[in-house]
């Protein structure tokens, strides 16, 4: 400079250099210290100190746990980089960043002992006093409790302790046991969420420790860890940047913030606990797991509550509410109606004498006449209120959810048991879905050359080295090798598992020498938007670089100008060689769930991602589409199509399309917020991030629990365990039971209740008194919303079920159906009752006394039939499928199906359990059905029925000659 002054460059400069200087002397000491600390651990002198060969090395580490938390949290970069980087933080870790951990069993003890575990430390559930408590809070429940200490009182002031306290103390036996039952109901309810939150939580993911990639649980993980992250992970713990290409973070679940934030080395390394990838991919290293992490704090702080009150519920409780007003209004009339009959002379007593005489009766004979007007107005609310129908809800979810988690679903919300049976449309996503997302390179064209065997040697050397580029460096995926030599474990996505292994053994790649020979200059991940992945690399031969793309066929091709022959020679590409191609297979039983959702009447609509030409196919294969060759083009759209389409289009329209090719993210928002608004009950499936939107806009989501990412999981209400579009058609089927189950026991319900009401308001008016007391009526009510309420709701789906049109939005709860069985059966039992209350004494000859406990006995026997009415609202035979429901037959033993032949019989449906007969062995009937300890063999026509001995303890295997099976 002319000045002589330093400038501001030089200034920087000398700054960047003294750093530099004092980083150096820093790792200098610290290589130093360690080196000595290293041969201090080797001395003979201190014994103590030997370690075994497996044994970690990192027994006193050289980083303070607590400062690192801190570090991480606040995104302190200088203090990183006086720690020397992310490398000096994973070197004090004891970790490698090539192998990761050694993972030995001491080591990750060792470190969950010193670091703390990743696990959370969440309030305990609700115990069985909590709702104990809880239950006393009902109003009518306060209003029994009153009732019952008046009765108790003037009870034995009347008649003596000996005699008095049977009334008032049996409603408080009654309203103790209603209490309890309501109350270890909840209780179990509680219990069966915090279980279910353990296996929603319990995600998977993978580490590197001692050079293999390891599918580990997230509570598995240890600080030190290397953790691999794709697009819709949810980072398991915090930790810092290790490599990666294009991360970006979606941290809202920390800071609110919606943008998503860069991660890379020089910036931001900082990750956090509980957020999400939204875009490339990378390696963490994990420096603190569970409580010590940023989530983790929050968690603690969270109580989850299991008390949402699904739909189905709340029109419950409105429907409560609505006859409790009733049944207050009847009381308040009868009440009026008895208090003028007693105080105008118009009642008598038990020796035929006016009970009231104005001042000349006693005024503790007018308590206790007021207090039994009083006691019979409060009967006539207890009879009104149906104070099962909540308890008789959560029985019913309670039973479905566990029977569905053994169907391979897992309810996330309550409300999608009973959604899921109002369903009229199914969008359903194809990849792992309809399809088994298990991929295998069956063919290989170069250019317009089928290579099919010694790939290797057909092709040009340069063409080859090209492939092994594009396979190797453009992915995700790695491979890995034991030292032992055993086979080789390849990890990423099923397609790039599929590529990986195709190139290693067709076509001899080396994927460690490649990237030793090559280095990355930049990559593009993966999205559903772009459809395609791309990585630009540097050979370190010849210094010249090479981009490789992959992805979507038709994505890929508009990018090409020409193509490669086996020979190396290039051609140019025109529109008539853009070809299009398909790689995965339908799943099997696919078609025949689609099948039965269409016969249910039930829409399946195709959402996917994939070419219009692949959509097309499989869509075939699974039936959504008809197998002809003319496919209407309303019914078949690509997502650019739909989205472009006015309003009133895509309203129009919606209907009559099934396929849904080259969708984006909004496309599938799009798709189902028109199905809602036509009125439809959607269900939409799916498992990637891409998804998210249209699993919460729906009313009910579907994620898929193998494949599907955290982000479709946390978004989905049901999540698929075996990602399998039979489970679909299960969960709907299970839907539709928990529906019809609780209709059954409404109607149950409300027939005893009007039955009741009905009876008491006739008699009270007209004679004055109730032939149905509130001890008797409680007693009913607790045995049939108890047992009655079991009995009803553990009835399992039938085939019917999935023969009747979907509920839909607007079909009421109380149906005309009911309606006619609930007024039928009422009117006979209160033509019946009423007939014993007002002939009963002259028809049998007895006394009151004995005919209002023939009243009573009627009144449940009547019950007990309408409990078998109830089970099938419209057929007549109500007794068919009885001995399959233990809680109504008493018969609970299993039946175990299955079905064999010579491979020509058709298979037969075993006559003690309708279900289908899985084909097992090649054994001498259809159909082998377990009762009790005998073989009852219901064969073909074509064979003879035989009865064979089973064996005291069956064996868990097929045999030919013993000819018997046991699941």
């Amino acid at each position: 400079m002319a000045s002589g002054k330093p400038s501001h460059i030089d200034c920087s400069a000398l700054l960047v250099s003294t750093f530099k200087k004092a980083q150096k002397r820093w790792r200098i000491a610290y290589l130093t210290i360690r080196s000595v600390r290293a041969m201090l651990s080797l001395s003979p002198a201190v014994p103590n100190n030997r370690r075994k060969e497996n044994e970690s090395t990192i027994n006193n580490p050289d980083i303070d746990q607590t400062k690192l938390t801190e570090m991480v949290k606040q995104k302190d970069l200088v203090s990183l980089n006086h720690l020397g980087g992310v490398e000096g933080v994973a070197t004090a870790l004891g970790t490698k960043s090539k192998t990761g951990i050694t993972g030995h069993d001491q080591e990750v003890s060792w470190r969950r002992e010193m670091y703390g575990s990743n696990t959370y430390h969440k309030p305990p559930p609700k115990g069985f006093m909590f709702f104990v408590v809880d239950a006393f809070k009902d109003t009518t429940i306060l209003i029994l409790l009153v009732c019952a200490a008046l009765a108790l009182g003037f009870g034995i002031k009347q008649h003596s302790i000996k005699e008095g306290w049977y009334e008032g103390g049996s409603i408080f036996v009654a309203v103790f046991l209603v209490i309890a039952v309501s109350a270890l109901s909840n209780y179990r309810q509680e219990t069966q969420f915090h279980k279910l939150s353990k296996i929603s939580n319990n995600i998977k993911v993978d580490v590197l420790r001692n050079e293999r990639r390891l599918q580990i649980s997230i509570f598995d993980i240890v600080v030190g860890d290397i953790v691999f992250l794709k697009i819709g992970d949810q980072i398991p713990a915090d930790g810092l940047f290790l490599d990666g290409h294009s991360l970006e973070v979606d941290e809202s679940s920390m800071t609110g913030e919606s943008d998503h934030v860069a991660v890379n080395t020089k910036e931001n390394p900082f990750l956090f606990s509980g957020s999400k990838i939204a875009d490339g991919y990378a390696r963490m290293l994990v420096t603190s797991v569970g409580m010590n992490t940023a989530w983790g704090e929050m968690m603690s702080s969270i109580n989850g509550d299991s008390d949402e009150r699904t739909p189905l519920q709340a029109r419950l409780d409105k429907l409560t509410s609505s006859i409790g007003k009733v049944g207050l209004s009847v009381a308040f009339i009868v009440l009026s109606v008895m208090l003028i009959r007693y105080f105008t002379g118009n009642t008598k007593d038990e020796n035929g004498m006016k009970e009231y005489i104005g001042s000349k009766t006693n005024t503790d004979d007018v308590l206790n006449s007021v207090v039994r007007i009083v006691a019979a107005a409060v009967t006539i609310v207890v009879v009104a209120i149906p104070e099962g129908l909540p308890l008789a809800v959560t029985l019913t979810l309670a039973y479905s959810m566990k029977r569905m988690m053994a169907d391979q679903a897992m309810v996330r919300k309550l409300s999608a048991c009973e959604t899921m049976g109002s369903a009229t449309v199914i969008c359903t996503d194809k990849t792992g879905t309809l399809t088994l997302n298990q991929m295998k390179v069956t063919k290989f064209w170069l250019g317009q050359e089928l290579i099919e065997e010694d790939s290797d040697e057909v092709i040009a050397p340069s063409i080859l080295e090209l492939l092994h580029q594009g396979v190797s460096l453009n992915t995700t995926g790695s491979v890995y090798k034991s030292a032992s030599g055993s086979a080789l474990e390849f990890s990423g996505s099923p397609t790039e598992k599929a590529i990986l292994s195709w190139a290693v053994s067709e076509l001899g790649m080396d994927m460690e020498k490649l990237k030793q020979n090559c280095t990355i200059l930049h990559v593009e991940t993966f999205n559903s938007e772009k459809k395609r992945s791309g990585v630009s690399i540097r050979k370190m031969a010849d210094n010249t670089v090479h981009v490789h793309w992959k992805g979507a066929a038709e994505m890929i091709l508009a990018m090409c100008s020409g193509y490669y022959e086996s020979s190396g020679t290039v051609k140019p590409m025109d529109e008539d060689e853009r070809s299009q191609n398909r790689e995965d297979n339908p799943r099997p039983g696919a078609k025949k769930a689609v099948e039965i959702c269409k016969a249910a009447g039930v829409s399946v609509k195709m959402i996917t991602g994939d070419n219009i030409f692949t959509a097309k196919a499989i869509a075939t294969e699974c039936g959504i589409l008809e197998l002809n060759d003319h496919v209407d083009n309303e019914e078949v759209v690509e997502g650019v199509v739909f989205r472009n389409y006015t309003d009133e289009q895509r309203m129009e329209k919606v209907d009559k399309i099934r396929v849904m090719a080259r969708s984006s993210p909004f496309d599938k928002l799009l798709m189902v917020q028109c199905l809602r608004q036509r009125g439809h009950v959607v269900a939409v499936t799916g498992d990637g991030t891409n998804d998210a939107p249209a699993l919460k806009e729906a009313d009910i989501g579907l994620s898929m629990g193998i494949q599907g990412t955290e982000v479709a999981k946390e978004s989905s209400d049901i999540v698929i365990l075996d990602d399998n579009f039979t489970s679909v058609a299960t969960v709907l089927r299970w839907g539709r039971c928990v529906y019809n189950n609780i209709q059954k026991f409404i109607q149950f319900q409300l027939t005893v209740n009007v039955a009741a009401l009905v009876i008491n308001f006739i008699a009270a008016v007209s004679a004055g008194e109730v032939p149905l007391t509130a001890v008797q009526l409680l007693w009913v009510n607790l045995i049939m919303d108890t047992l009655g309420a079991l009995a009803l709701a553990t009835e399992r789906p039938t085939d019917e079920l999935m023969e009747m049109s979907p509920v839909g939005r607007t079909e009421p709860l109380i149906t005309n159906i009911m309606w006619r069985n609930l007024l039928a059966q009422a009117f006979y039992q209160i033509a019946i009752l009423l007939t014993l209350q007002f002939a009963g004494e002259s028809i049998f000859n007895v006394s009151a006394g004995v005919n209002d406990t023939l009243i009573f006995n009627t009144f449940v026997l009547c019950q007990v039939f309408n409990e078998f009415n109830a089970r099938n609202m419209q057929k007549q035979n109500v007794f068919k499928g009885i001995h399959r429901n233990h809680f109504v037959s008493g018969y609970h033993r299993n039946h175990y199906c299955s079905s064999g032949g010579d491979g020509g019989v058709p298979k037969e449906v075993c006559k003690y359990r309708e279900a289908e007969l899985v084909a097992v062995g090649d054994l001498h009937c259809d159909c082998r059905c377990f009762m009790a300890t005998r073989l009852v063999c219901e064969t073909h026509t074509s064979f003879r029925q035989t009865t064979l001995q089973l064996p005291q303890k069956p064996k868990r295997n097929i045999s030919k000659s013993s000819a018997f099976y046991v699941l």
